[in-house]
């Protein structure tokens, strides 16, 4: 079992930059595959973005490409994902999640049920 714990969130101005950190603990960090979700206001919970176990495939939803980068730290067993050009509708809590299952992975990616710890979240709210 592994215990995720994201941090990083904040109030901020449409442009600026937040960068979050899921931090993990308990079984091995690199074993997973490592996905982030965010959920808004009367909203289900979407897929963000998602890194494989190495870091070497990196996926994300159309709306944060070229705004969003997702990495991971193994040694620090830790995965992060920088947030920039924020805008309002970027407004959500953002949650972190762990896949021990890689083979589904890589096709399943995109689905919180793929997912089987989560993290409690971390607001982010974007003023105009």
């Amino acid at each position: 079992q592994v215990q995720l714990v994201e941090s990083g969130g904040g109030l901020v101005q449409a442009g600026d930059s937040l960068r979050l950190s899921c931090a993990a603990s308990g079984r091995t960090f690199s074993s997973y595959a490592m996905g982030w979700f965010r959920q808004a206001p009367g909203k289900e919970r979407v897929f963000v973005s998602a890194i494989s176990i190495g870091g070497s495939n990196r996926y994300y939803a159309d709306s944060m490409k070229g705004r969003f980068t997702i990495s991971r730290d193994n040694t620090k067993s830790t995965v992060y994902l920088q947030m920039n050009s924020l805008k309002p509708e970027d407004t959500a809590v953002y949650y972190c999640a762990a896949d021990p299952n890689s083979d589904s992975w890589y096709r399943r990616f995109q689905r919180s049920d793929e997912y089987l710890y989560w993290g409690q979240g971390t607001q982010v709210t974007v003023a105009s």
